[in-house]
């Protein structure tokens, strides 16, 4: 095949008798200066082709995620930050523990966002007299073909909501550990692998005491977030006093329709990951995480899985908001979330009635924010 360009690829001629260079040869020579210095300033006027363009497309993610807030909107009123960052550790492929008082829809949130994903869906109470082999499964002994059979547990679902968690003892608390962290479950020497996606979601009372195990940190360092479920604004409140008399109050959960597959949800995982995230980034999470571990009002810092989670969510929140690229903002706007239940108060910060997320935001102000 011949160069379309054969003034760049044939060697040049030799000079004559003279000295000189033949005229063909000393156009090239002098053509070649001429267009780099045309296509340059046409670059610094321009711009390279898509330099301030989006890697990644996200516009299937937003109308995704716009549908499924939709869905919930039919019947949960407000709470659109909580729906955000539960949107956020679905794509960042982490569990999320839900905290609030009753009545602040907790449960129904899950169950709604359940339902807007096409996968298998458990629900387990917790009570004090819950066993492990209640949750993971238990093997059954088949006399006709005289071995075991093991049935799994409610644990093995795309989606699992574990409500009440606080309310089961050690013993049933630590069977989580492992499918929590390795997505499997071993039982009698076999180790049984989770369904894809894999998403705890568990709900917690954090006034009632009574009948209640402190959950422990292993666990707790095992949730991507922690996420406070408040009180409705006035207005919210409102708005829900009127929908309940007009008749529509009802939680018909029939009218929350599926949005996102097994498939959809990993492609848009896998476009989550691919997230551009710099250097200077990088730094500040390390440095917000690494603070945990030297702070006078602290007892016990964030661990490198926090750091992880960080990332991790900071990526997906970028997404979700329709950026290719992380921002401090996004990394502020999750610390609390991250690292609220990783952390330990010293116990005289908790006699003078400081919150983790107080050291948190005290953290987050002594830590140069990178531009």
């Amino acid at each position: 095949m011949e160069n379309e360009n054969p003034d760049l690829t044939s060697p040049t001629p030799a000079p004559d008798a003279t000295g000189s260079t033949p005229p063909s040869a000393a156009n090239t020579t002098a053509e070649a200066p001429a267009a780099a210095e045309t296509q340059s300033a046409a670059e610094a006027a321009t711009g390279p082709a898509n330099s301030f363009g989006p890697r990644t497309d996200f516009a299937r993610l937003t109308a995704q995620t716009e549908a499924i807030k939709a869905e919930i909107g039919k019947i949960i009123v407000g709470q659109q930050d909580l729906l955000e960052l539960l949107l956020t550790a679905i794509l960042a492929d982490g569990h999320v523990l839900l905290e609030g008082v009753p009545g602040v829809a907790k449960t129904l949130m899950a169950k709604l966002l359940a339902r807007t994903l096409e996968v298998p869906f458990s629900r387990i109470q917790f009570t004090p007299d819950l066993m492990p082999s209640d949750v993971l499964g238990t093997s059954v002994f088949r006399q006709n073909k005289a071995d075991f059979e093991f049935r799994p547990g409610p644990i093995f679902a795309s989606v699992v909501l574990i409500d009440e968690i606080n309310r089961a003892p050690a013993k049933t608390q630590s069977a989580l550990f492992e499918v929590m962290e390795e997505r499997t479950v071993t039982q009698d020497g076999t180790t049984y692998g989770m369904p894809e996606p894999f998403l705890v979601l568990a709900t917690q009372n954090p006034v009632e005491q009574e009948g209640t195990y402190r959950l422990p940190e292993a666990q707790l360092d095992r949730f991507l977030f922690k996420l406070h479920v408040g009180y409705p604004s006035l207005a919210e409140e409102v708005q829900i006093l009127q929908g309940h008399h007009a008749g529509f109050g009802g939680t018909n959960l029939e009218a929350v329709q599926p949005i996102l597959s097994a498939d959809d949800l990993a492609s848009l995982r896998r476009q989550v990951r691919q997230q551009r995230v710099e250097a200077n980034i990088l730094e500040y999470i390390a440095k917000l995480v690494g603070q945990t571990r030297a702070h006078k009002s602290l007892y016990l810092g964030a661990s490198p899985r926090a750091s992880l989670a960080l990332l991790n969510g900071a990526k997906a929140l970028a997404a979700l908001r329709g950026r290719d690229f992380v921002t401090p903002e996004d990394v502020q706007f999750l610390a609390p979330s991250v690292l609220r239940h990783r952390i330990m108060l010293t116990p005289e910060r908790e006699m003078e009635g400081g919150t983790p997320d107080d050291v948190v935001k005290q953290i987050m102000q002594q830590i140069e924010v990178p531009r």
